[in-house]
């Protein structure tokens, strides 16, 4: 597409082919920013590249910041985990405002982002960090001492989760002294939580001049597995809370643009605790099933929000209705083979054949004994459906971990 000079010119942080489609196809100048691996491709498809490692902030930090002002780049725009932070130091020189540095370090650091949040009124779970073995084992003595539990009850369980990891990467549910043991030493420091009943969703929400400009809830069917949007009516039913929420979460983060992607708990009396929250695209290919579900492309709407130089007009015009501007209903369920040992990729016939499969992204399995699942682990790949019930997407979603795909 052609581009507008008048319009931001922008710097995608990370590699990702969606994204650089999304800003090939977009009225924004834009150029990548990726590790030197990606430089044969870019060089073979015309896309504006310079080279970085963003393997660890240094002395050189400053040299990319001063790079992309030179080139006239107005913000950087993080697409992984790992790229949030160097967006907020970029754009703290960019936009000469140094406080969005220190504001991506929260989001970085679950518990400086959990003590944020406190500040804020948000509610949050007990959590604590462990440096070691021996504080996990405190934590959850002091949990379950809380919770006024007896010798002989079972424990409830808590939640360690890497400081800066994405998603699922890094967590784990201990429920007893035993599993602490097999917690590997490098793993450590970890943020350990409280458990929290309830059910538990994510929130994609798109911000400019710190108001919600489009709001997506998308529905785990089961944490680590699988996920759908728009979410079924009796989640749905609780947008006008979950907006709040977020309106709190706004001002407590103090975001004026860019797109962010918290997660929440919600009992059945209507509680939201909140469990934490990312500066970047969410995983599980969420952005891809919301243009299947809605027809607009969740990268452009990020280039849209993050742009200073994007006017109301524009944003208005961009985002459909919430609900009821989707055609249907988009999900996805990450496939972990379920034997220790394979040999093939065999999509099972009943998945298939079901009217609401759309396509898959499996590959035959690379060596034959599969390693055990650590933590919540990570799915081999993705296989996709699309209908028009929610409940049906739900069930079948679920049905799908019964199934094997490997074989």
């Amino acid at each position: 597409m052609e581009k507008n000079p008048d319009k931001g010119y922008v710097a995608l942080l990370g590699w990702s082919l969606n994204a650089v489609e999304a800003a090939e196809n977009f009225d924004r100048r834009y150029l990548v920013v990726a590790p030197d691996w990606a430089e044969e491709y870019c060089e073979q498809h015309s896309i504006p590249y310079i080279p970085w490692n963003f393997e660890r902030l240094n002395d050189r930090s400053m040299e990319i910041a001063e790079l992309l002002r030179d080139k006239g780049v107005d913000v950087a725009i993080p697409l992984f985990e790992e790229t949030v932070e160097w967006a907020g130091a970029i754009n703290a020189v960019l936009m000469d405002n140094p406080r969005l540095h220190g504001q991506a370090v929260l989001f970085r650091d679950k518990a400086l982002m959990k003590r944020r949040a406190q500040l804020g009124g948000i509610r949050v779970g007990i959590f604590e960090e462990a440096h070691d073995h021996d504080d996990v084992i405190r934590f959850l003595k002091r949990v379950n001492q809380t919770l006024l539990k007896l010798d002989g009850d079972p424990n409830d369980p808590i939640h360690l989760k890497a400081f800066d990891k994405a998603g699922c990467l890094g967590h784990r549910v201990i429920r007893t002294p035993d599993e602490i043991d097999m917690i590997p030493e490098e793993e450590f420091p970890v943020l350990m939580e409280s458990h929290l009943d309830g059910w538990e969703f994510a929130v994609e929400a798109w911000i400019h001049d710190g108001k919600i400009r489009f709001l997506n809830i998308s529905e785990y069917v089961t944490l680590g597995y699988s996920v759908f949007v728009p979410a079924t009516p009796e989640l749905e039913s609780w947008r006008p809370l979950i907006e709040k929420e977020i309106e709190k979460l706004i001002k407590t983060f103090d975001i004026q643009y860019g797109q962010i992607h918290p997660e929440y708990f919600v009992t059945s009396d209507g509680t939201m605790y909140f469990g934490e929250v990312a500066y970047r695209p969410p995983g599980f290919k969420a952005f891809e099933l919301m243009e299947r579900a809605y027809g607009f492309n969740p990268y452009q709407a990020s280039i849209l929000v993050f742009d200073p130089k994007t006017t109301e007009e524009e944003v208005e015009a961009f985002f459909p209705t919430p609900v009821v501007g989707a055609k249907g209903y988009a999900g996805c369920f990450g496939v972990y083979p379920r034997r220790r040992v394979v040999s093939r990729l065999e999509i099972p016939e009943e998945t298939e054949n079901h009217p609401y499969f759309d396509y898959h992204e499996l590959t035959p399995p690379m060596e034959e004994t599969v390693t055990k699942r650590t933590a919540f682990g990570t799915h081999w790949g993705l296989v996709f459906f699309f209908g028009d019930d929610p409940h049906r997407m739900r069930d079948l979603l679920k049905h799908q971990e019964e199934l094997d795909f490997y074989v």
